[in-house]
Order: C-alpha cells, then sequence, then structure tokens
C-alpha cells in the first residue's frame, strides 16, 4: 500500500462528500485505502459513508477525541508507505496525491510534504509557516509584520515576502494537508494529544524536523480547503479562542518551561489588549454586529489572560472564573 489517507470526521456530512469524491476522482497512479476516523457524529455521516463509499474504512470512536487523539487512531489503523492527514472540508485538485507522492519518492532527505492550499476563491491560504515564538508573537503584537521585509529578525507567524509560489522547507504545515512518511510519523508517536485544539500540527512537525529531517512545500499540486466548515460547530466563538490559548500554553510549557510560560502570558496581555482598544476604535467609527462581536470576545480574551496562572493551568487545567461569560464551556482534553 503506497498511501493511507485519514480523514477526522465530526458532523462532516455537508462536506465529506465532495472530499471523498475528488479524492476517488483524481488519484489514479497509487494504490491508496481511506480511512475516516470519526469522533461521534450524530449527522448521519457515518451512514452517509458506508452507504456511498464501501471502499472507506470507518472506524467509530463513539466521542469526541478531538484532533490529534482522532487522526492517531488512524494512524495506528493504516498501512501505507505514506500517511496523508487530510481535513474533510477539503477538495483534492486533479493529479495532486499522484504527484506529491512521486515528489516525496524523489526527495528522501524530507519526511513530511505539504502542497499550496487555496480557498474556495482560488485565493492562496497561508499552509507553511515559521514556528510560533515569543519574539514572533511580540512583533505580531506590536504591528511590525512589515519589518520583515528589511530583515529576517523580524520574521513572525509568515515568510515574508513568499506568497507559495515556490518550493522551499518550511516550519511546519497546516493540518488540513499533511503528507508523511509513515515510519517516521510511528517513530515520534503521532500527535501529541495533549493538544486538543491548535498546535498539534506545528508540534508534530518540530518533532519530524527533530528527527534530521526536512519538511518541503510544493507549490506544483493544490487542495481547496474550505476554511472553518470542519471545525464550526454551533459552538460559541470564544470557546475556540480560549482552547487555542490552552494549547498554546501547553506548547510553551512543552518547549520553553516554567519561563516560556510566563514570557507567553505578558505577549498575550499585550496583544488581547491593543487588539480590544484598536476594535473598540473602530466600533466607534462605525458600529456593526460583526465587530461589536468581536470586541466581546476580545474583553472576555483579556480578562481570561489577566486572570490566568499559566503555571496552574497546565499543572492542573485551572482556569480564571469569569461568572455567567462561559456558562457551558465544556473542554474534552
Amino acid at each position: 500500500m503506497k498511501l493511507s489517507i485519514i480523514i477526522l470526521c465530526w458532523n462532516d456530512k455537508k462536506v465529506i462528500d465532495d472530499c471523498l469524491k475528488s479524492i476517488y476522482s483524481t488519484t489514479r497512479a497509487i494504490e491508496f485505502e481511506v480511512i475516516v476516523s470519526d469522533n461521534g457524529s450524530t449527522d448521519g455521516s457515518v451512514d452517509f459513508i458506508r452507504r456511498n463509499y464501501p471502499k472507506v474504512r470507518v472506524i467509530e470512536n463513539r466521542r469526541n477525541l478531538r484532533f490529534a487523539k482522532g487522526n492517531n487512531v488512524g494512524i495506528r489503523e493504516s498501512h501505507g508507505d505514506y500517511i496523508l492527514i487530510l481535513n474533510p472540508d477539503t477538495i483534492i485538485n486533479p493529479g495532486t496525491l499522484d504527484g506529491m507522492v512521486k515528489f516525496a519518492d524523489q526527495h528522501p532527505e524530507a519526511a513530511a510534504f505539504g502542497c499550496k492550499v487555496l480557498n474556495a476563491d482560488g485565493s492562496y491560504q497561508t499552509s507553511g509557516r515559521p514556528f510560533t515564538t515569543i519574539r514572533g508573537e511580540w512583533i505580531v503584537a506590536l504591528y511590525l509584520r512589515p519589518l520583515g521585509h528589511l530583515s529576517n529578525w523580524f520574521t513572525s507567524d509568515v515568510y515574508p515576502g513568499w506568497t507559495g509560489e515556490t518550493e522551499r522547507p518550511v516550519d511546519w504545515l497546516s493540518g488540513c494537508f499533511i503528507l508523511a512518511r509513515s515510519e517516521v510519523l510511528r517513530n515520534i508517536g503521532g500527535f501529541d494529544a495533549q493538544f486538543f485544539y491548535y498546535y498539534e500540527d506545528m508540534d508534530l512537525c518540530r518533532r519530524i524536523w527533530e528527527t534530521g529531517h526536512q519538511i518541503l512545500y510544493v507549490p506544483d499540486f493544490s487542495i481547496i480547503h474550505l476554511k472553518g466548515e470542519s471545525t464550526n460547530k454551533r459552538l460559541p466563538a470564544i470557546n475556540f479562542i480560549l482552547d487555542s490559548q490552552i494549547t498554546r500554553y501547553l506548547y510553551y510549557c512543552k518547549y520553553d518551561g516554567e519561563l516560556g510560560l510566563l514570557r507567553a502570558r505578558r505577549v498575550a496581555l499585550a496583544s488581547s489588549f491593543l487588539r480590544w482598544l484598536g476594535y473598540s476604535l473602530t466600533c466607534c467609527l462605525m458600529l456593526t454586529e460583526n465587530r461589536k462581536q468581536q470586541v466581546e470576545s476580545l474583553r472576555t480574551l483579556l480578562r481570561w489572560t489577566y486572570r490566568i496562572d499559566p503555571i496552574r493551568l497546565v499543572e492542573s487545567g485551572e482556569e480564571p472564573n469569569l461568572g455567567t461569560t462561559l456558562v457551558g464551556r465544556v473542554l474534552e482534553r
């Protein structure tokens, strides 16, 4: 088996049909299997897949294991020389999987590969980025990104001047499409399950680099990513924002220890305050419902960050009590 395609599904019936259809209609040159790891869907996704795509192997997890754990289930059950982590809200363009696997065969120095990711309107969606650092976060918080065109010292969360048109090594790839050598992926243990929302793809790529292998971005092949379709599950946006902050602290703790946690909180305070201030000022000039919601989310994030003890958060999961603001917020980690 040349390629195992692992798709994590959680109530993704409305998008996974186009995803599976694109896989089977555009992949001609390689032997592949498709594994859907289902995180307890209740929208009929499992029955739909089994009825319309009998070749797909569906694994029912019975509950929402989140991204890392759910994909690890698929990784354990795969048989391919390569493993593709693929979002359900993606569409594979013709020749992409055949071409990416052929490219990977020709580049043994690399262990993971990413292709060009496009939005639904055909515009470029950033999928290869530098690793997150405290310095990079300060650059973003203080709106200093443009200085990256003058000096690499100011590189933050994007590669200055690079728009995905050229082949290059990248620090990490978006989890919507990561093609990896199965041997390397298994040797590092797949995704780190402590990262339950965001940072799991960055951490995975960091550990791949630590094996001595490169991660290459390939612009010659592409997918369409309907960004947000596989994560918008009718939960309040602030829940996703705070989930990402928690995994952010877990990431800094893993690689920078307690000092990293304290530095991460300082830059988060500055960033959330400046963004809240900026959106508040724009609301004074032109009030819209969307801006009003953004201001409220940033106000909640600022209060949460001000009251958080990041060390206690990492050690025991303790979050600040914000009263009724986050009623119904339940985490599965």
